[in-house]
């Protein structure tokens, strides 16, 4: 899995996690149903937020039973099913054949080989002809993701220092805005393009900038291009850039009509927020990093006990870690409630693990 949208257990109520599951396996068999068990590869925690887009904005949800997975401790689960996760699945195969091909064509990691390039090469074909042919189904035109994708290259050759690095984000932001504005026109919303356009520009932003910042490291030591390095910039504007446009997709999905906008508020406003401190604190400027050296450990001996808290949900980011099955009150994370200018800050602060039932926000 991949993707900067990866929800702790611990941020969600039950109900959010469990729509938030649904529509990831939902995505992951659409993948599998349409495209073949290969194309399940591409499965990843951002394109799952078309799908969720799809259902905030539908008079029903659309769900169907799936048998067990090991991904799901071998457990059934409800699942997305529709338009939603047909055009999730079509954005991640289209977007996935891009980037196949484009690390082909530059001979990158395994791709050195020619035969391997080959093969990558057939494989970006056959899924952009999937995934074009699933959304030209459902009414959207894939040729915006792939004309931003192969103009990338084109404008990276043109930035230099002292550039603004969004030069660089404008076409994954271009891709996003199209994917995002489409949901609205698959459930009837045509007033919510603008908006969610908007949201998802703004949300390409942030996923092309943390990106560039978790390879920033690589990039430098191997002389490839990053945005950041190609223009100068360093870590405190790219973090300021963050955030503004964090705050812009808060304030674009203020203007969107939703049925239920719980699980997509939580994604893309508390989520996406977390994401950018996550990552811009593991990333942070060598001098911030320093800390007393710790006792090395052998981590081997938990690799299954690991293996088994990840299958079976019990991973838990709460610092100290209270234990996988406490019921121990989580009251340390009422300082993330956040609902917005609903006025029912109190009530929330309670209520921060089993979700807000005093207004029509999710904290």
């Amino acid at each position: 899995m991949f993707g900067i949208i990866r929800p702790c257990r611990n941020r969600l109520n039950q109900q959010l996690r469990e729509a938030w599951l649904a529509h990831l396996c939902g995505l992951c068999h659409a993948l599998r149903d349409q495209h073949g068990q290969f194309a399940r590869v591409v499965t990843n925690y951002d394109g799952l937020v078309i799908s969720v887009l799809v259902e905030a904005q539908s008079a029903k949800t659309a769900r169907r039973k799936a048998g067990p997975c090991p991904l799901r401790a071998m457990l059934p689960a409800q699942i997305s099913i529709g338009s939603g996760a047909q055009l999730a699945a079509a954005v991640s195969l289209v977007l996935a054949s891009a980037k196949v091909r484009d690390h082909a064509e530059d001979g990158d990691g395994a791709f050195a080989n020619r035969r391997l390039a080959g093969v990558g090469r057939r494989v970006a074909t056959r899924w952009a002809r999937q995934g074009a042919r699933t959304g030209e189904s459902l009414g959207f035109d894939t040729a915006v993701l792939t004309e931003a994708v192969l103009r990338q290259g084109d404008l990276e050759r043109g930035i230099g220092s002292g550039d603004s690095p969004l030069l660089a984000t404008e076409p994954t932001e271009t891709a996003t805005a199209a994917a995002f504005s489409h949901t609205a026109v698959l459930v009837g919303r045509p007033g919510n393009a603008d908006a969610l356009a908007e949201a998802g520009r703004l949300f390409g932003r942030v996923a092309h900038l943390l990106d560039a910042v978790e390879d920033l490291a690589a990039d430098r030591a191997s002389g490839s291009w990053n945005p950041l390095l190609a223009t100068g910039t360093d870590l405190e504007e790219a973090r300021r850039l963050c955030d503004d446009a964090v705050l812009g997709v808060r304030l674009a999905l203020k203007e969107v009509e939703f049925t239920d906008q719980r699980l997509a508020h939580a994604l893309l406003v508390h989520e996406l927020e977390a994401a950018v401190t996550r990552t811009f604190a593991r990333h942070a400027a060598p001098e911030e990093q320093q800390a007393p050296e710790k006792p090395r450990r052998n981590w081997a001996a938990g690799c299954g006990v690991a293996a088994f808290m990840f299958c079976t949900g019990q991973i838990c980011c709460r610092d100290p870690y209270p234990g996988p099955w406490s019921r121990e009150p989580r009251e340390a994370w009422c300082s993330n409630c956040d609902c917005g200018d609903c006025g029912c800050s109190d009530c929330c602060c309670t209520k921060c693990c089993d979700g807000c039932d005093c207004c029509g926000c999710d904290c």
